[in-house]
């Protein structure tokens, strides 16, 4: 049994890799703005409505892990924002937002949860394929992409600096996965996998990756996009 920690768990994949850790007799920290009705009540979870980028959510969290769990085994960041514009119609306000989400948030919350781990933790971050240097880039996706490209450089850095302390830190680029925000970007195009497909896969990997890996961006895309 794995003290697991994921964000972004209200639906899609984050939801469905809930689930699956939690299944399995793992402990589940399931991070996000709006709480699901069946995570909130499976018994091997438990859930928190947090804003990440946040001082208030950040100690909400923190006093979970002081209170109960006292350690945490895997933190996956899977919570993430789009928006799809235009370059020249992007306002600064899209960008501080995305950021915020898919960056800031990442930072912070391995700041809160590092000092709880310890030789054998993984941090997994979900990236996209749009973020990785000389991969397929898309029209209007400027803040989204790029801000996946700094969180790949990110765990990089992290895990150089955390290597003494055998945590490991690595990226899983996903192509297209057919959840409900890409839907919601790109209404009508059918992803060839689904969000419980790529869960499997992200579940595995969290559990094992470490042992290979570390500081290292794997593309997890079975097409282009």
């Amino acid at each position: 049994m794995k003290n697991i920690i994921i964000t972004g768990t209200s639906r899609g994949i984050g939801y469905q890799l809930a689930l699956q850790f939690a299944n399995a007799g793992n402990k589940v920290l399931a991070l996000s703005r709006t709480i699901s009705e069946v995570l909130s009540n499976h018994e091997n979870i438990d859930c928190l409505s947090v804003d990440l980028a946040s001082a208030d959510g950040l100690n909400q969290v923190i006093d979970f892990i002081e209170l109960g769990w006292k350690h945490v085994d895997v933190l996956i960041h899977n919570a993430g924002a789009l928006v799809l514009k235009p370059f020249a119609d992007i306002t600064a306000e899209d960008f501080e937002y995305i950021y915020r989400v898919n960056v800031f948030g990442v930072a912070a919350l391995n700041r809160a949860i590092l000092p709880f781990m310890g030789k054998g933790g993984h941090v997994v971050t979900i990236s996209s394929m749009g973020g990785v240097q000389g991969t397929m880039k898309f029209a209007g996706l400027a803040a989204y992409s790029s801000s996946k490209g700094a969180v790949i450089t990110l765990s990089e850095l992290l895990a150089e600096e955390y290597k003494e302390q055998g945590i490991a830190f690595n990226v899983l680029a996903l192509g297209a996965v057919n959840t409900e925000m890409l839907q919601e970007a790109f209404p009508g195009y059918e992803a060839p996998l689904t969000a419980a497909q790529i869960a499997d896969y992200i579940y595995n990997f969290a559990l094992t990756g470490n042992v290979y890996f570390n500081g290292k961006v794997l593309q997890v895309s079975s097409t282009t996009p």
